[in-house]
């Protein structure tokens, strides 16, 4: 499931690159490829997860949605079309067809391009899941089913009409969806999981910023694991405090690297839930996250964040009106994600490094992390003292 997960984003992010990303072109401001994730059902041996794309270089609004589940039963890989059983798709497919019938937008043409061929009909059928009363919605992209005009295009077939069409896998998927048990078993045979430790917490930071040489090295993105692991290790190793800014669905599937943060003494800032251009989205939304992921994070270490890192440095009065957090972008930006080098990351962090810089790394590259040890080496030799960003804010 994972690797047909990644087949498929790395396929996006190709075509995304060629796009929009051709050389010697400026993308423009609010170009972006964006995949977040979302859990369809998380019960006895089911998995359910739809992966969501927005383009922001695609025609019209770029969104585009997959579902992948895993049959821990089987210990298998299932495509959404596998939820319904084989001798009973022409009977399905007519039965979509039908509910499809009287949409705007969609022709007969259209619905047979998309659904009437047998051996390509599945790759339409990508993005199926269960209502909580048992239906199956089927989501389509837009211009597949319809006309591009009339966008993303959605049926519903109550349980009563779909029930009889399922696969043992769909049936097991669709009792698990409207009555889980709140237990999840795969079937895995190795349950052993990666632990981040927390470092020693150096205590209060009297630093005086004013006295000294300050640097505020940030990392964003994360937490990812191990590679955040293996950073606070680094970074006790010379006492250096950092500031992490984090987002928010990582946090929710990672809540103790986050506390580990937290308890080795370092500060924790928001980066948004999942990482979309803050500026193209209206007040509630942005609203939304930023709040979730203040949530997300005083879960994991029982205290709110004050300081928002928004991504892609987008902010406008907008953002700034829907919360009470600090913004904190950077003055020297690795660009670390164009350059997997960790000499290379490391030399231009030293080579640029002055005082009070704040400066922007990722912790979700692994050379990235390993470039730390170097910087933190050569720095702490010629003076400086590693802070959180709202210590230096404080002591300027």
């Amino acid at each position: 499931m994972t690797a047909a997960m990644k087949k498929d984003v790395d396929a996006r992010l190709e075509t995304f690159r060629t796009g929009s990303c051709q050389e010697g072109q400026d993308s423009g401001e609010g170009i972006e490829l964006n995949v977040s994730f979302s859990f369809l059902v998380t019960s006895g041996d089911i998995l359910g997860v739809r992966l969501t794309t927005v383009d922001r270089s695609a025609a019209a609004d770029g969104l585009a949605t997959k579902s992948y589940w895993y049959d821990g039963a089987a210990q298998q890989y299932r495509p959404s079309a596998g939820l319904i059983a084989d001798g009973s798709r022409d009977d399905f497919v007519a039965a979509v067809e039908k509910a499809l019938g009287n949409r705007e937008g969609v022709t007969a043409d259209s619905l047979d391009s998309s659904l009437g061929d047998r051996e390509y009909r599945d790759t339409y059928l990508d993005d199926m899941s269960f209502t909580s009363d048992g239906g199956l919605k089927v989501d389509f992209d837009r211009d597949t089913v319809g006309v591009a005009a009339a966008g993303r295009i959605s049926v519903t077939l109550p349980e009563a009409t779909v029930t009889p069409f399922l696969s043992d896998f769909g049936g097991r998927a669709q009792r698990q969806t409207v009555d889980p048990d709140g237990k999840l078993d795969l079937g895995a045979t190795d349950t052993s999981t990666q632990t981040v430790t927390a470092q020693p917490d150096p205590g209060t930071d009297s630093t005086d910023c004013s006295e000294v040489k300050c640097i505020a090295l940030t990392f964003d993105d994360g937490p990812a694991v191990p590679y955040t692991g293996t950073l606070l290790k680094y970074l006790a190793q010379y006492k250096a405090r950092a500031t992490f800014f984090v987002v928010g669905q990582n946090v929710a599937l990672h809540p103790e690297v986050v506390r580990a943060e937290a308890q080795s003494g370092h500060e924790v800032g928001d980066h948004s839930w999942n990482h979309p251009v803050l500026t193209n989205l209206s007040s509630a939304q942005v609203r939304s996250q930023l709040d979730r992921t203040n949530a997300a994070i005083k879960a994991a270490t029982g205290k709110e964040p004050t300081l928002f890192r928004p991504p892609y440095g987008a902010i406008d009065g907008k953002v700034r009106a829907v919360t009470s957090l600090s913004p904190a972008l950077w003055t020297m930006d690795t660009e670390d994600w164009k350059y997997p080098d960790a000499a290379k990351v490391a030399q231009s962090v030293i080579s640029t490094a002055k005082r009070n810089d704040v400066i922007l790394i990722h912790d979700i590259h692994p050379t990235s992390v390993a470039a730390v040890p170097e910087i933190l080496r050569t720095l702490t030799a010629q003076g400086y003292h590693f802070v959180t960003v709202s210590h230096l804010r404080a002591t300027l």
